[in-house]
């Protein structure tokens, strides 16, 4: 007695013992089996029934679990919205950034605290005070109190990026919400926010009313100590950035900004420089593979592009190489800081790096003058009759060198400025010898060699630095 004889369909269906396959079907319908239909195996009811009780509990299970979670969210939700409506937002915190403006790193344990604030930050827009590639800066007027309007305010810089400038947003964002950046020559970032009904990005930062490096050369002649004061901050800046440690000695992972220039540095009121716009920053994280690098692009602005960046020639294999780019970069900024210090003799009207060639130059225009003509901007031999200043152009020239493996760390530069504080010292120290202590292990001994060849380079004329590795007697 076949099970299906009154089926419609002549749907074949196994038969056991009648051999190793053997399928048969029955229906009831005129030529219903002119079209066969195989049916998909099906389980049998008590092994379906043995997976059903198996299975329900556990989703049952897993279900509870995520509603108790969802309602435990909306509930502490709620609460932190009742509790921000009872108190007024504290800023104490941006006060600590805005405020640090004297050079002091004591703001720099306040940054990033605001990161995760859910609510908009009560921020008037003023006056727009500068315009890049990606977006706009305006100084703005952050409210100390969340009710009553004319109360007291805290003046910040905001960066606005249009929706289409997303990427560059959440880039720049990325890099300053790492804590490990935090420095006193790095600016001061208090949170980004999505400003979705105007379809705008924005970063919230540390005002500076002195305006960018450009602008204050192009406005005031420095001396001498003010150059050292400049020049040095801005080192110590890049070295923190390339830096794979902290002060502390944690890891961290090290940044190249890419796109050093004079107008991407701003003057506190110290005179110290603080590193910005890191749009097109890239954090050399060791997963990193030569593919993505490769595809990190020709990116920056031309008359600071190192040779091997109009080239497009990196050594993608070296990380290192990244951080030299900066180290080139950062020599032309220097070489602009000298070029308005009074230190120097006559000094004239500002003009920025390679001031003969056009005022945007192309990519290729700055091939012609870096590497075809091997040129770099001019440094006179009257500089050089001032100590401080002799050793500054002699550390400008390493930096530029078109090997990027000759030049300076900025680590090294740093170090260069934090012992040119008194220039008398250095012209003292050639003249003066120190004993070497009678049982000095030979190591030792190395690592004094070493630093007594990199104080005479101090005053070694361009290109006749000595190597730590050449023989000695």
């Amino acid at each position: 007695m076949l099970e299906d004889y009154n089926n419609s369909k002549c749907e074949m269906r196994e038969r056991n013992g009648m051999g190793s396959q053997f399928f048969i079907c029955s229906c009831s319908e005129d030529e219903c089996n002119n079209h066969v239909f195989f049916t998909p195996y099906s389980l049998d009811s008590q092994v379906v029934s043995v997976i059903l009780v198996s299975l329900v509990p556990l989703l049952v299970l897993a279900m509870l679990v995520i509603t108790s979670f969802y309602w435990y969210r909306i509930y502490h939700q709620r609460h932190a919205g009742a509790k921000r409506k009872k108190t007024p937002l504290d800023f104490s915190d941006a006060r600590a950034i805005m405020m640090d403006d004297d050079g002091s790193d004591s703001s720099s344990t306040h940054a990033n605290n605001l990161n995760h604030n859910t609510e908009l930050l009560p921020i008037e827009l003023d006056a727009q005070v500068g315009k890049g590639r990606f977006a706009e800066v305006y100084k703005a007027k952050l409210k100390q109190g969340a009710t009553g309007a004319g109360e007291p305010f805290e003046t910040v810089a905001v960066k606005i990026f249009a929706d289409e400038e997303y990427a560059s947003w959440k880039n720049e964002k990325d890099i300053f919400s790492d804590a490990d950046l935090r420095h006193e020559n790095v600016l001061h970032f208090l949170t980004a926010e999505e400003r979705k009904v105007e379809k705008q990005y924005w970063l919230i930062t540390a005002y500076h009313p002195q305006g960018n490096l450009q602008e204050y050369l192009t406005c005031h002649v420095i001396s001498w100590d003010d150059l050292w004061v400049l020049g040095g901050s801005l080192a110590r800046g890049v070295a923190h950035l390339h830096s794979d440690h902290t002060l502390c000695g944690r890891y961290k992972v090290p940044i190249v900004h890419r796109d050093i220039k004079s107008s991407n540095i701003l003057v506190k009121g110290d005179l110290t420089c603080v590193l910005c716009d890191f749009g097109l920053g890239l954090r050399l994280d060791n997963s990193l593979s030569v593919d993505e690098l490769a595809n990190s692009g020709q990116v920056g602005t031309a008359r600071y592009m190192a040779p091997e960046v109009l080239e497009s020639r990196i050594n993608l294999e070296n990380i290192e190489s990244f951080k030299q780019t900066d180290v080139y970069s950062m020599a032309l900024v220097l070489w602009e800081i000298t070029s308005r210090c009074n230190a120097i003799g006559e000094v004239k009207d500002y003009e920025p790096p390679f001031g003969k060639v056009r005022e945007h130059p192309c990519v290729e225009s700055m091939k012609d003058s870096v590497l075809r003509d091997r040129g770099r901007p001019e440094i006179p031999s009257s500089w050089i009759n001032h100590p401080g200043i002799q050793v500054v152009c002699g550390t400008i020239d390493e930096c530029w060198d078109h090997d990027p493996e000759a030049r300076l760390t900025a680590q090294c530069v740093a170090e260069r400025f934090n012992d040119m504080e008194h220039p008398d010292k250095l012209s003292g120290r050639s003249n003066s010898e120190e004993k070497i202590p009678q049982d000095i292990s030979v190591t030792e001994f190395e690592e004094i060699e070493k630093k007594e060849v990199c104080l005479r380079n101090y005053n070694a004329p361009a290109g006749e630095a000595e190597n730590y590795n050449q023989p000695r007697s």
